[in-house]
């Protein structure tokens, strides 16, 4: 397959598109991508109480609303602390009392300040990707985790000189360290890439360890040591949920239960001064952190309420409405609200949620939205789904006043009149975040971002196969639609997803790397195959991680058995645009697919996890769809894997050839030419909007300016066989509503001739590339399974293998 110099040119760019979200605080050495150690490891900005400090003589100190704030447990009254622009979390005590060091997150950084509680002057010690600073037994340095060296080590800064010393140098993460009291020794988490945790106990004069606790992806796992050092509480991942524990220090492997809950996620445990009680915040039903206490010793858990909030400055009350030209009353919406000192505000009920794309914090608003917020100058800013730009209004809020505003969000381009439904077909309700939502939470995301279909999908966090008790809701009658699914993961063969099913594949895991089922001779095909049988479709999740997925490299990164899958017809659609995945190489592979006469069709998923803090938008990578007659699921699934469809992580596309066929559809080939008509509309700005015939740009068609739209119509060659589709493609961007790291669409084949007709020269040269893909993929499969008799593996690539030959002949 031959490309043009232009198709080149934008399809292996490598510096402006690189593969999809990767990281936006300081890049830790060995981690592709941050979704995890961002999304775990780094603080939240939540309402209500979390991450609370005791001391006795300075009493509670909780993060909330992103400041810190000293809490009167008796009285109820929570008193703001600090009041900066930056978002403050993780408070810790100062032996004395009388200082507190914490952190301090600018969007972009993390910083560890330390702040003086009488004269409220604060300095900061370090900046990075700083996290979990606590003061050692004397009060003179600080102890902390920062990436300065590469990843997150164990760092010491003496206050007095500013010198720091590293603590820790192994690959991995080192994270929340404890002191015992004698200084002599420091239980920190340690972390390794490939999801093994540990809770270790470090001897510091000798550097002798000793494990006390270890689990795999152990997301918020948090321990706190008690004041005397002899016990450890510990959130876990149990059978009915995450349970509170208490253990020995000098006697681990056994622990006591504290607190278990089937429903709800303790975080961030903490001992109170005299070490009998042990404090921890949970989320309540509306998302906002509740903090709790319960003795030491085990007994009844109590909520430690916070019953007044003084802010220390004059507040008002702001009522942000948001509408549209065409709806009939206010509209769902995404926004961010910023005070005057560029701190981010949001409404009493519901999460925060943080782009790390822009930086920007965000919540959803169900059209009327209300909020407390400090007098003086307020920035909102509003969009819904990607069919809207940015859209900013500025207001002034006096003391005690309650301002409403309306803002305005018209739409570019309307799904519905021409016909389209969108869907985000991967993505997980909860994967180990902060909060524990219930399916029901996914309806309010969906409406604010104009999400039609949702396909969550059940996946394995490592060893546990959580919440299979939601596979069977459902919300089925008018949009939008949430049907479960699941992600079945052989890390070693590829991940697929399975949606429309109406039961579970097991095994979910197997292949090498796994401890039970690591040796099994079992095939993705099967579990592709038991979703067709269900009258459902199985899809290839993430597939490609580079832009050139036909280098001797890239090769060897594909899924182990997509090729083989696509050639003996298993695959019903591709992930094109992911989060995790990369939109230019995935369509290097899918126009081989294509040319080679698989109707593979596209799809896409954000794969973000809901029940992080840091998590992309629901539907900001999405699949538009346009059923046959009436909308409902079954009709939308048909569409779907017809790819009557475009994908898109921001440009909208229209395309009709010969004034009637739509992507998915057939058209008659006369004289060898055929007539295009291509509307495009963008709320980013796109580079390069083209014809593409068989896998070349036949026709560029220029480029769209952020919150434009275009027309172009024309005429090109066709061989007899393959197909015609449109593509958008570019900048960089890292602009609302948008949060992928390039713009990018791209419609599913107009089929020339027949459905799956192929033109014999270029499916000669996909089957070559194909083969040779296939190839490096078998010498992975026997490597990785060596010692073991995999008959059915080695048949099924042979069976493809065969099939490629003949099609490359």
């Amino acid at each position: 397959m031959k490309l043009s110099p232009l198709a080149l040119a934008v399809l292996v760019a490598p510096c402006a598109l690189g593969a999809q979200w990767s990281n936006r605080y300081p890049k830790n050495v060995g981690f592709n991508h941050h979704v995890y150690l961002e999304g775990y490891e780094l603080p939240i900005m939540a309402n209500g109480a979390l991450d609370v400090a005791a001391s006795s003589t300075g009493g509670l100190v909780i993060a909330s609303r992103g400041w810190l704030w000293r809490l009167d447990a008796t009285s109820g009254v929570a008193t703001r602390l600090t009041s900066s622009g930056g978002v403050d979390s993780r408070p810790s005590w100062s032996p004395d009392g009388r200082r507190i060091a914490f952190l301090r997150d600018d969007s972009r950084t993390l910083a560890v300040m330390v702040r003086d509680m009488e004269s409220g002057v604060e300095t900061e010690v370090d900046r990075g990707m700083a996290l979990d600073p606590v003061f050692s037994a004397d009060g003179k340095s600080v102890v902390y985790a920062n990436a300065t060296s590469g990843d997150l080590d164990l760092w010491s800064a003496d206050l007095s000189t500013g010198a720091k010393t590293r603590l820790t140098s192994e690959a991995g993460l080192e994270l929340r360290p404890q002191l015992l009291p004698d200084g002599q020794g420091i239980v920190y988490t340690s972390k390794t890439r490939g999801g093994g945790d540990q809770i270790r106990l470090r001897q510091l004069p000798s550097g002798e360890e000793s494990v006390l606790l270890q689990g795999s992806i152990i997301s918020q796992t948090r321990p706190a040591l008690s004041p005397d050092g002899k016990l450890l509480v510990y959130n876990w991942p149990g059978t009915l949920g995450w349970e509170l524990r208490l253990m020995s220090t000098e006697r681990p492997g056994v622990s006591v239960l504290l607190v278990a809950k089937p429903r709800g996620r303790p975080v961030a445990p903490a001992w109170s001064a005299d070490g009998s009680t042990i404090y921890f915040s949970e989320a309540d039903a509306q998302q906002v952190m509740r903090l709790y206490a319960v003795p030491a010793n085990g007994g009844r858990v109590s909520p430690v309420a916070v019953g007044e909030w003084e802010w220390g400055v004059p507040t008002g009350r702001l009522s942000v409405r948001t509408t549209c030209a065409e709806c009939a009353g206010p509209v769902a919406a995404r926004l961010g609200v910023l005070d005057a000192n560029g701190h981010p505000l949001a409404p009493s009920l519901g999460m925060s949620r943080f782009d790390g794309q822009t930086g920007q914090m965000y919540f959803y608003s169900p059209g009327v939205v209300e909020l407390e917020v400090p007098a003086g100058p307020v920035v909102i800013r509003g969009v819904r789904g990607l069919t809207t730009t940015e859209r900013v209004l500025r207001a002034t809020v006096a003391a005690g006043e309650s301002r409403a505003v309306s803002l305005d969000l018209p739409e570019l381009w309307n799904a519905r009149r021409a016909g389209y439904y969108s869907g985000d077909h991967h993505f997980h309700l909860n994967y180990g975040g902060q909060f524990d939502l219930a399916p029901q939470e996914l309806l309010p995301l969906m409406a604010g971002e104009g999400l039609d279909v949702a396909t969550p999908l059940l996946a394995n966090l490592h060893n546990r196969f959580e919440n299979q008790g939601h596979f069977d809701w459902r919300s089925l009658g008018s949009a939008p639609l949430v049907r479960w699914g699941q992600e079945v993961r052989s890390h070693f063969l590829g991940h697929v997803g399975l949606i429309g099913t109406d039961q579970l594949f097991w095994p979910w895991v197997w292949g090498p790397g796994y401890e039970v089922y690591g040796r099994d001779d079992r095939l993705n095909a099967t579990a592709l195959q038991f979703a067709r049988e269900q009258g459902g479709a199985g899809i290839y999740v993430h597939p490609v991680s580079t832009p050139t997925p036909f280098t001797e490299a890239g090769l060897a990164s594909l899924p182990i058995e997509l090729v083989a899958d696509a050639a003996m017809g298993m695959v019903d659609l591709l992930e094109v645009v992911c989060l995790w995945s990369n939109a230019v190489g995935a369509t290097e592979l899918w126009y081989r697919f294509l040319n080679a006469g698989l109707p593979v069709a596209p799809s896409a998923g954000t794969d973000a996890m809901t029940d992080f803090h840091r998590t992309m938008a629901l539907g900001t990578t999405r699949v538009y769809v346009r059923p046959e007659g009436s909308f409902n699921f079954g009709s939308y699934m048909s569409a779907l894997t017809a790819g009557r469809s475009f994908v898109t992580t921001g440009p909208m596309l229209e395309l009709t050839v010969n004034g009637a066929a739509h992507p998915g559809d057939v058209v008659r080939v006369s004289g060898g030419r055929v007539k295009f008509a291509l509307r495009a509309a963008s709320a980013v700005a796109v580079d390069s909007v083209a014809i593409v015939v068989n896998g070349r740009t036949v026709r560029a068609l220029g480029g769209l300016a952020a919150g434009t739209s275009g027309e172009w119509s024309g005429e090109v060659a066709v061989p007899r066989g393959g197909w015609i589709a449109a593509r958008a493609i570019g900048p960089s961007t890292a602009t609302w509503p948008a949060m992928a790291e390039y713009a990018f669409a791209h419609t599913a084949p107009v089929w020339l001739g027949e459905s799956a007709s192929t033109d014999p020269a270029a499916r000669r040269a996909a089957a070559q590339d194909l083969l040779r893909a296939l190839a490096v993929a078998e010498q992975r499969l026997v490597a990785g399974y060596e010692g073991s008799e995999i008959p059915r593996l080695r048949a099924h690539f042979a069976e493809a293998r065969t099939r490629l030959q003949h099609m490359a002949q």
